[in-house]
């Protein structure tokens, strides 16, 4: 498997009613397209061969042994093609019939799998017809058009050869619906591609809970979940039925369409569900006794990618989600300042406000603990500890800032006492090296430090996840704190933040927090050039933007460099070369290894997203590990750069 991906469609045909012959040559045709598009697995509608909708039909000998001559067909005309198809069609078992879908692959069947949970309900009336399948005993076995083929719905179609890790399970429309869906055995015995063959009737407000439904299960079973839907050519006697097809993969809708014949394709990530899979301790390891488990085997190649790999993926998409998010994400902080404030029974809250963005957003999350408390604002208290950067800009944002949010407002200014210091140790001060930076970051420390300590309260860390990540932090300087209310907010999370506040509250605080966020992200060490920032952190470090889509890939989903490297290049298109991304994504690991260390100390601080890096909360790592096998699988796409004449960037 290579990166984990393999292309997954959802096909619905355009059929007539009981016309098997029809019925097939559609089936072989969405076949073949899918074949073209790179497609490896492939599902289509129940019952698809002979139309859901053929009533007491079902229970002619014609029909059934059409469907049979029908499926000949299609294993005839499809023997070249190597897309695992899963397909619906009425089957004749120990003088029962059964509604099932057959999966076939290069002109073999390679299993039969009966629905079954039997709707006889409201407009459906399958138990008429069909039997459940839940009454065959395991072990069972069928011949259909002349093969031999396992005969249960526990089973499961095992890759062995091309994409190492992909498992395949099938489930029938209303076993979805029900209290215990068959996937969830499936999944137990290792399928982590769940296929569903529906002919689910359209009726007001039921696709949005068939779309919950399908996105629910594959979030709740840890896969990838392709639903294809019966749509044009069932009979509309008391019936519309749309192809409401849907693929999703862990909780995600990947792809969704409806009212339309054809292919609805996307890509799974069986990479990152194995991943996951692992990760959790409460999935259970796959257990293939309880059932049967086929082999087949795919030719591995580089699926092009077509889902949609957001380039800020810790910032939800859509305006709607955001806001509730952002809302959500500012109350949760809140909520454990709140707490921690409530349980020392601090008296004030100190902030070293810059009048840059984390110390911004931090003030903001300190203000809304203090309001959940009741307490008065005032009991915030900001300082400003000019130095040598510091610059007119920020020290004004800074005071506005917190006359808006109405917290005192102090200035200690710490140039003297750090020039005392290093006249103290030897520092020249024209010597602009990390030294007469980190002097001045830990001085700003020991100042809130003892000012929480004067006047009995707690320092409020302002550092976020991206420089813990990258070690951008002074060691016991603003890397320390009493409780890190930014620990888990990532510097693209922290500056959309910032932006909700401003705009939701508008007026002067608006406008002050629009001017923090058009202000270079900057620690503000180096003396100032002409009055105007000099130094800017992402041309040291890199852009924020990149190291945070590399940390929720590589840290969060355990994505190889390689891994890494693809999706980087393919979500930065038009924004990076491959070059630079290859760049600042050595950068990353080198940094992200090296800088453990500081991580192994953290204090407290409240998770709000999907990743941390505490060493009480996601993050075990030991501060002496190396990054040689990350970096040498760096070295080795550089390497195959060098070769080719040009940075590898196949999406």
């Amino acid at each position: 498997m290579i990166d984990g991906f393999v292309k997954v469609a959802a096909g619905t045909p355009k059929i007539r009613v009981a016309d098997c012959g029809h019925n097939a040559r559609q089936a072989v045709e969405l076949m073949e397209q899918a074949a073209r598009e790179g497609v490896q697995v492939l599902c289509l509608p129940e019952l698809c061969l002979t139309g859901y909708t053929c009533g007491d039909l079902f229970l002619q000998d014609t029909l059934l042994a059409g469907a049979e001559q029908a499926l000949a067909y299609v294993l005839a005309h499809t023997a070249h093609l190597e897309v695992l198809t899963a397909l619906g069609m009425p089957v004749v078992y120990a003088g029962k019939t059964y509604n099932c879908a057959v999966v076939i692959q290069k002109g073999r069947v390679l299993g039969a799998v009966p629905k079954g949970h039997i709707p006889s309900y409201g407009e459906f009336y399958e138990g008429r017809w069909f039997t459940s399948g839940d009454t065959v005993q395991a072990g069972s076995v069928c011949v259909l058009a002349g093969q031999e083929a396992p005969f249960t719905a526990r089973q499961v179609f095992t890759c062995a050869q091309g994409v190492p890790g992909l498992v395949v399970g099938v489930e029938l429309c209303e076993d979805l619906w029900a209290v215990t869906p068959p996937s969830a055995g499936l999944a137990e015995m290792g399928a982590n591609l769940i296929l569903n063959l529906s002919a689910s009737d359209e009726v007001a407000g039921k696709a949005g809970y068939r779309r919950d439904l399908v996105v629910g299960q594959s979030g709740r079973l840890v896969c990838g979940y392709v639903y294809a839907d019966a749509g044009e050519g069932e009979s509309s006697t008391d019936l519309v039925f749309t192809g409401h097809n849907l693929i999703a993969e862990n909780g995600t809708l990947l792809a969704q369409r409806r009212f339309a014949t054809g292919l609805t394709v996307s890509e799974v990530d069986v990479g990152r569900i194995n991943f996951e899979r692992r990760r959790m301790t409460t999935f259970p390891a796959a257990a293939s006794h309880k059932g049967v488990s086929t082999p087949f085997s795919l030719t591995p190649c580089q699926v092009r990618l077509t889902r949609t790999i957001s380039p800020t993926p810790f910032v939800p998409q859509g305006a709607h989600s955001q806001a509730e998010r952002w809302e959500e994400i500012l109350h949760i902080a809140a909520q454990g300042l709140r707490q921690r404030l409530e349980h020392t029974r601090a008296k004030v809250a100190v902030v070293g406000l810059s009048g840059g963005l984390d110390s911004t957003l931090a003030i903001l999350i300190t203000a809304r603990a203090f309001d959940l408390l009741g307490r008065d604002r005032r009991d915030i208290v900001a300082v400003t500890m000019p130095c040598f950067g510091t610059t007119r800009r920020t020290r004004s944002n800074a005071e506005v800032l917190a006359g808006e949010l109405g917290a005192s407002f102090r200035e200690v200014d710490i140039s003297q006492a750090v020039r005392c210091h290093f006249a103290d140790i030897g520092q020249d001060l024209d010597d602009h090296s990390v030294t007469f930076e980190n002097g001045q970051a830990r001085e700003r420390t020991q100042v809130l430090m003892d000012l929480a300590n004067q006047l009995g309260g707690l320092v409020i860390g302002t550092g976020d996840l991206s420089e813990l990540a990258l070690g951008w932090a002074t060691y016991n300087g603003d890397h320390m704190s009493m409780y890190g209310v930014n620990a888990s907010i990532p510097k693209t999370l922290v500056r959309h933040l910032v932006a909700f506040v401003a705009q939701d509250r508008g007026g002067a605080l608006g406008q002050v927090l629009q001017d923090i966020l058009d202000t270079p992200v900057s620690p503000e060490l180096l003396p100032p050039k002409d009055g105007e920032i000099a130094q800017r952190t992402e041309e040291l470090v890199g852009p924020y933007e990149l190291h945070d889509f590399f940390l929720y890939y590589a840290i969060r989903w355990g994505f190889s460099p390689r891994k890494v490297y693809r999706l980087a290049v393919y979500a930065m298109e038009g924004r990076y070369d491959p070059g630079t991304l290859l760049h600042w994504l050595g950068s990353f690991y080198r940094r992200f290894f090296a800088q453990q260390f500081k991580r192994s100390c953290l204090p407290d601080g409240p998770k709000v997203g999907t990743l941390t890096l505490s060493p009480r909360g996601d993050w075990r790592m030991p501060s002496d590990a190396t990054a040689a096998l990350w970096l040498a699988e760096l070295e080795g796409l550089e390497r195959q750069a060098d070769g080719a004449g040009q940075w590898p960037a196949t999406p």
